[in-house]
């Protein structure tokens, strides 16, 4: 993120200091501090409490936004509780109405039944005496064919004697 870490400025430091003691800008004698090693360790603790001051300041930021949520969340639930006790306190105005509507159903219900099995045994019923029908009426055109066939021939046998009885009488002139 945007904020450095103690760790990181200490590096920074470090890595600073070894610049100016590799160009000889440092004393290897351990002698008091010159004028540019003071101003380095001042300004290094001046970014180490500029650094600490915003931590702190965007630390209260961060408790303001969850304080803020907090108290909307608690406003929300209150709603929220509110619109669950008007839920349960709200009665359907329909309720007699349906009420009575699914009993008639119920009762529509138990005399369907009954109906409907009488439909299937009547239908059975209706096939079997129209197979029965069927039966005795292709019986009838047969036995209708076979009338006409024996007429038929009835009528060519007794035409077939009448000529040769015409024929005799004939032969008897």
């Amino acid at each position: 993120g945007r904020m450095t870490s103690q760790k990181q400025i200490l590096e920074q430091q470090q890595s600073r200091v070894l610049r100016m003691k590799n160009s000889g800008m440092l004393s290897y004698t351990g002698s008091p501090m010159n004028e540019d090693e003071e101003e380095i360790s001042r300004s290094a603790l001046a970014a180490f409490r500029a650094k600490e001051e915003e931590i702190t300041k965007r630390k209260m930021e961060v408790k303001e936004k969850v304080q803020a949520q907090i108290g909307r969340v608690e406003v929300e639930t209150k709603r929220l509780a509110e619109i669950r006790e008007e839920l349960e306190a709200l009665t359907d105005p329909m309720r007699k109405d349906v009420a009575i509507v699914r009993k008639k159903i119920d009762l529509v219900n138990r005399e369907l039944k009954p109906l409907g099995q009488s439909c299937q045994k009547k239908e059975k019923e209706y096939k079997e005496v129209l197979e029965a029908f069927n039966e005795k009426n292709k019986e009838k055109t047969q036995l209708v064919t076979k009338l006409m066939e024996l007429v038929t021939e009835s009528e060519r046998v007794r035409m077939k004697k009448l000529e040769e009885l015409s024929k005799n009488v004939d032969s008897l002139r």
